[in-house]
């Protein structure tokens, strides 16, 4: 059972359904139809805003850990985007009495942490075009002892049950500890967790692929050659984000790979990106590695430095998995 009286988990349950919210609104009220192909502003502004949050909330729960975040505040900080800095700190205030820019951008910059023996790493809004599109993204936060992630908790707005697209529906807060399981709780409401396993498939040919609407950090072609080496036959589930981890984690999916890109051919994974999702999966009973099979090295810094790609599957289907993707030279 999860015990959401520890005060870690407290934390990060808490501090990911607040962002949650804050970045809910901000796709409310500022993701439209209209919105043109390069308009990042919506975005922009909930990355800031979620990020501020979830570190205001850590400097007063937990005020020496360090936070390893995505973003900083110097581009907030010039005149041409005061006004941007202005409606962040509007959001913020919503869920922090007393924010102003000056606090909003303090907040942010605590994410400049430095990985540590033991340091939270937040995600604060994955899943860029699926915030755009008003479909699927998530917010995730994990807690990093020992370079072992020991709490991660997703917050999937648009994702019911943990495994349904549902944009406005109750959204889900999935979350893990490791030696507890993964369980999932509606969003909108005071969490009440249910237990997430795995699917138990094991025949390769009915293995749901798990694919994102962005390609611009996988090979896209090596995945296709990678289903055909293993002779999959189920239809691919797609989802933009760490979501993907939740679905997985609920046995509606089974197989996700993140492969290195041939524009990218040196790209390594940030540890923002993995750390809450590859918990997620691996205590609803699946595995996570690199491409190689080696466990994911939250050690190495900002990014997963030793790792080479990302393998997720719900445990049954790896050895499967690995040696297709040997067969590829992936």
């Amino acid at each position: 059972m999860l015990n959401t009286k520890t005060p870690e988990v407290q934390f990060a349950i808490h501090a990911v359904r607040q962002a949650s919210l804050l970045v809910k609104t901000v796709q409310a009220e500022m993701v439209s139809p209209a919105l043109t192909k390069d308009d990042r502003s919506p975005v922009t502004v909930a990355d800031f805003a979620s990020q501020a949050l979830v570190a205001k909330l850590l400097l007063e729960t937990f005020p020496n850990d360090p936070l390893v975040g995505e973003e900083d505040s110097t581009a907030l900080q010039t005149t041409a985007e005061r006004s941007k800095l202005e409606s962040v700190t509007g959001f913020v205030e919503r869920f922090a009495l007393g924010a102003t820019p000056e606090r909003v951008c303090d907040w942010i910059d605590h994410g400049a942490g430095e990985p540590a023996e033991r340091f939270w790493t937040l995600d604060p809004i994955d899943g860029t075009k699926g915030f755009l599109r008003g479909d699927q993204y998530a917010i995730a936060l994990a807690l990093i002892v020992g370079g072992k992630v020991q709490v991660g908790v997703l917050g999937c707005p648009n994702l019911s049950d943990g495994y349904r697209s549902e944009p406005g529906g109750p959204g889900s807060l999935i979350a893990a500890a490791r030696g507890e399981g993964t369980w999932v709780s509606p969003l909108d409401s005071e969490p009440h967790f249910t237990r997430m396993q795995v699917s138990d498939r094991q025949d390769p040919s009915q293995a749901r692929l798990m694919r994102s609407y962005e390609s611009g950090h996988t090979n896209v072609g090596q995945i296709d050659f990678f289903a055909e080496a293993l002779g999959v036959a189920a239809a691919p589930v797609r989802f933009d984000s760490q979501a993907k981890y939740g679905v997985l984690a609920a046995g509606q999916g089974e197989l996700y790979l993140r492969l290195l890109s041939p524009k990218h051919p040196d790209y390594r994974e940030k540890i923002w990106d993995q750390a809450a999702g590859s918990l997620v999966t691996e205590e609803a009973g699946g595995r996570v590695t690199d491409l190689s099979g080696a466990p994911l090295d939250f050690t190495a810094g900002r990014t997963l430095a030793n790792n080479r790609g990302i393998c997720a599957s719900n445990g049954y289907l790896h050895a499967a998995a690995l040696q297709a993707l040997r067969l590829i030279n992936a």
